[in-house]
């Protein structure tokens, strides 16, 4: 599962408020697929938190989201906003 669906997956599954342990037992074996091409379980993530319960879908996803590894992340240290020289003022004394 990609991991913006994660989002509708916690919406669906649960009512809310929820304890962790329902969220674990409902979607926690569901895989989620990082752009690297590795995959974790929703349940490896969350167990990252320490939130006992979540108060809607969106907590839940706040959760996922925050507690996801650097395989995640997408390209480290990338920026498309220049041009990888340091800017001309940065250093000027």
């Amino acid at each position: 599962m990609r991991i913006t669906e994660t989002r509708q997956l916690f919406t669906e599954s649960c009512e809310y408020p929820t304890d962790a342990a329902t969220v674990a037992e409902r979607v926690g074996d569901v895989e989620i697929e990082a752009p690297t091409g590795d995959t974790t379980t929703v349940e490896t993530v969350l167990a990252r938190s320490n939130v006992g319960t979540y108060e809607s879908a969106d907590d839940a996803y706040t959760a996922l989201m925050g507690n996801l590894d650097e395989s995640f992340i997408g390209r480290k240290y990338y920026d498309d906003r220049g041009n990888g020289q340091p800017h001309p003022l940065r250093n000027w004394h």
